[in-house]
């Protein structure tokens, strides 16, 4: 039996889309948008908030547990692969079975992870206690995205997905911020024990204002086989990428993973066109403004959060500074997400997606290319000015993809298209971090040998070069307890030369990454089932 969905892409793509003719809403506690928006941010806010401010407690994470290189990239690329493995099927389970459920749900089982990463004494811990927060965040951010479609009136949804990609911009560029303030003033598990009264805090406001919005065609069964097929082409899709820089991108290990991956995914559509409720319907894919839409997503996050993963070993450990002025200095960045991202909101609502995706896009390749021109003494004046371009690049990103995705997607299909949104920001921040890590590793492997002989230092035995290989890789001098300073300044100036040459590489391709994907958002425009949201009866 074959079933399809199709999406209507039909409509001139900058005239806003029709008023919707749901119910007004009331004027009590339950169920009222601002306070809906209000809600679901608090908790978005952590699920974004880790994101980025781990980074800045990566280091004291690394000091405290022992842990090597890899083992830091596991803090992010283990959550960042939960999220992006089970987004979909979580966003299926709140269109089974109620956005506001899966909400609150995924609220407590991710404030009670962090808390337990506060409380592991191991890397092994902290690193599964982090795919735990990963499963958990994959509930309520589509979950989430499904309430506000479902609430918001078409002529104030993006203004409302306007406000709630500020919360998610303003906390991921602010995770670094907080992150310095929490490891040099209390300690790295602080910044995992935040998010515990965050989440009550959550769930009490869910308990009291959210009402569940359910589409009358909502799906009532479960594609398991397909969730089967998916989660595991894109495990498997990740896992390679992840581990080609120790297997080697010409290992039959690689390649192996690959292959089964593209198997995967070509078994998942064979399925989802024959199953009577697939878990994707393909035919959302007809429509090319929500194609370019996801694509756009992954484009952006390969770029910003592959970038910002060395950004922070960059100031920290080359430049010295504190967590917290580490933090500091991407307020700028900050700063402009949270200023950008309303009036990005207010921008596609009167001109539509295009011309501002395709704009951020531009300042965010840009921005990219003035990272990879930083050097050891670069003041903190330039660097203020790349980090503002990159938040005033990626707010319209932000917000206008998400749009583009949702809003092109049927109403009862909002929770996969929210997973679908967040999907592809996961899938990209995990491979900005696997394939920026892999040129940084790439590059430091290729010269650090000849620097170390250039400067004219005692030559390493094998065991020993790849030990200062893995150093340098975070920005960090392999100086000896003992060694004299002469040879000690000697040490760092190679190091951290060796390390900005690796930065600015993998900047140059982060760069080359926003560039392209500002042709994809030439093919986006606005969401033609906009105006099926808040019509929606109350359950």
């Amino acid at each position: 039996m074959t079933s399809q969905t199709t999406v209507d892409t039909t409509g001139p793509a900058d005239k806003a889309p029709p008023a919707a003719s749901g119910p007004t809403p009331g004027k009590g506690l339950r169920g009222h948008p601002w306070y809906t928006l209000f809600t679901v941010a608090v908790g978005v806010m952590m699920v974004a908030l880790d994101g980025t401010i781990v980074a800045i407690a990566n280091p004291a994470i690394q000091k405290d547990l022992n842990a090597s290189f890899a083992d830091v990239q596991w803090i992010t690329n283990g959550y960042f692969l939960a999220l992006a493995v089970t987004l979909i099927t979580a966003g299926k389970l709140g269109d089974r079975f109620g956005h506001r459920q899966t909400f609150l749900i995924g609220v407590v089982g991710f404030a009670a992870a962090s808390g337990a990463i506060g409380l592991s004494d191991s890397i092994a811990f902290v690193v599964v206690f982090r795919v735990l927060q990963g499963l958990f965040g994959a509930l309520l951010m589509p979950a989430a995205l499904g309430l506000l479609r479902a609430t918001f009136p078409a002529e104030k949804l993006n203004m409302a997905i306007g406000i709630w990609g500020m919360v998610i911009g303003a906390s991921t560029a602010g995770g670094p911020i907080l992150g310095g303030v929490l490891v040099e003033h209390v300690s790295w598990q602080s910044v995992f024990f935040i998010n515990v009264p965050v989440g009550i805090i959550a769930v009490v406001l869910g308990v009291v204002i959210l009402t569940d919005h359910r589409a009358e065609n909502a799906p009532r069964s479960f594609d398991l086989p397909g969730i089967g097929l998916l989660s595991g082409a894109m495990f498997c899709l990740v896992w390679a990428l992840i581990k080609a820089p120790e297997w080697g991108w010409g290992d039959a290990m690689t390649w192996s993973f690959l292959a089964i991956s593209v198997l995967g995914f070509g078994l998942f559509a064979y399925w989802e066109n024959r199953v009577a409720e697939p878990l994707i319907p393909l035919g959302l894919f007809r429509s090319v403004a929500l194609s370019a839409g996801v694509v756009l997503m992954v484009l952006m996050a390969i770029a910003f959060m592959g970038g910002l993963f060395f950004v922070t070993f960059y100031l920290q450990n080359v430049h010295g500074m504190s967590p917290i002025d580490a933090g500091l200095h991407l307020l700028p960045l900050t700063g402009m997400m949270i200023v950008g991202s309303p009036l990005a909101g207010a921008m596609i609502t009167k001109t539509g997606p295009r011309i501002p995706l395709a704009g951020g896009m531009a300042l965010t390749a840009i921005a990219m290319f003035g990272v990879s021109t930083l050097e050891t003494d670069t003041s903190s004046g330039l660097m203020s000015i790349w980090f503002a371009l990159l938040g005033l690049g990626l707010a319209p990103v932000m917000v206008g993809a998400t749009e583009v995705i949702v809003g092109n997607a049927p109403m009862e299909l909002s929770g996969v298209a929210g997973g679908l949104q967040q999907a592809a920001m996961q899938i990209g921040g995990s491979l900005g971090t696997a394939v920026l890590g892999a040129v940084m590793a790439s590059k430091v492997d290729g010269d650090l040998a000849g620097n170390w002989a250039g400067a004219g230092l005692p030559q390493l035995t094998p065991a020993q070069l790849d030990q200062a290989k893995e150093a340098v890789q975070v920005g960090a001098a392999p100086v000896a307890p003992g060694t004299p300073a002469e040879i000690a300044e000697k040490i760092t100036g190679v190091a951290h030369d060796t390390f900005i040459s690796g930065m600015s590489l993998a900047s140059l391709v982060a760069a080359g990454v926003a560039f392209v994907a500002i042709f994809v958002a030439f093919l986006t425009k606005r969401g033609a089932n906009a105006e099926a949201g808040a019509g929606v009866g109350h359950i």
